[in-house]
């Protein structure tokens, strides 16, 4: 039997041949996951013999890992704003500048959250673990979304709190709330095809791209919006590099009258936000 130091230079080397980013990460993190052990704990192991059962298992994920599969579909979780969430190829994975939106929702004043477009429930899940008391729902068109995201409710404890329904954005969506957020697809496209192979090739496309410019959904949720708010109420959409400008005057034309953006780790505006009037229903 080969350890697991001997099994990572040629998984390494694999990767690297497959173009895989950080073939060297990855490697280590499918081999904790072949051999049972958390990541941090695989240096320990390393020079211990590796069963012929977990060799086998290696071999599959790194095969799959260099036909650029992502490394959260083979270990079925992603980690965002410090939960692992369950994912699958039916959902977009939780990216880190997503985290964004939900520091800034969690700067706000809200009791009530509306997701839309609520893929994996991260978004959804993460501000209602992080604001205790509060309600939200999570409107999704994919059944195959709404099963990983009622997985996600149950492993952090939120059944009685988020409720999950099928549905075409706000269509059939009742009374109001105070909190509206959305990550819709944005990629233009004539992006799309540029991406790299683990989100084209991987997650699901009608989670990515609405075709044309990318802003199709905006255009289609920013006049009906304010019918859904509180008064007072607020959206958070998140969005595309160099979209910021225009879903703001969206918003504007739809009659918010406070409209500012959120920039992420890397300075980009990656979240709008809008505020509708006290008066305004």
């Amino acid at each position: 039997m080969s350890s697991g130091t001997a099994l990572l230079g040629p998984a390494i080397a694999r990767l690297r041949a497959a173009g895989v980013p950080d073939p060297a990460r990855d490697a280590r993190r499918l081999l904790a996951h072949a051999l049972g052990v958390a990541p941090e704990r695989l240096t320990l192991v390393l020079p211990e013999p590796v069963g012929l059962e977990a060799a086998a298992a290696f071999g599959d994920l790194i095969a799959a890992r260099a036909a650029r599969r992502p490394v959260s579909h083979l270990v079925g979780t992603r980690a965002f704003f410090g939960r692992d969430f369950t994912v699958s190829g039916d959902v977009l994975d939780p990216r880190p500048e997503t985290e964004t939106l939900i520091a800034a929702a969690l700067e706000l004043d809200w009791h009530s959250v509306l997701d839309l477009g609520t893929g994996s429930g991260a978004i959804l899940l993460t501000l209602l673990a992080e604001r205790p008391g509060a309600t939200g729902l999570g409107i999704d068109v994919s059944g195959p979304a709404l099963a990983v995201a009622a997985r996600n409710r149950a492993q952090l404890g939120l059944d009685a709190r988020a409720a999950l329904r099928p549905g075409d954005w706000l269509d059939g969506v009742t009374g109001c709330f105070d909190l509206i957020v959305c990550n819709p697809p944005y990629i233009p496209e004539t992006d799309y095809a540029a991406l790299e192979p683990e989100p084209r090739l991987w997650e699901p496309r009608l989670a990515l791209t609405p075709g044309g410019d990318g802003l199709a959904v905006y255009r289609d949720l920013a006049p009906k919006l304010g019918q859904t708010l509180s008064p007072g109420g607020t959206v958070l959409f998140e969005v595309g590099a160099g979209q910021a400008a225009a879903v703001a005057g969206m918003l504007r034309a739809a009659g918010f009258p406070k409209v500012g953006c959120c920039a992420d780790l890397d300075g980009r505006d990656r979240v709008v936000c809008a505020t509708l009037a006290p008066e305004n229903r």
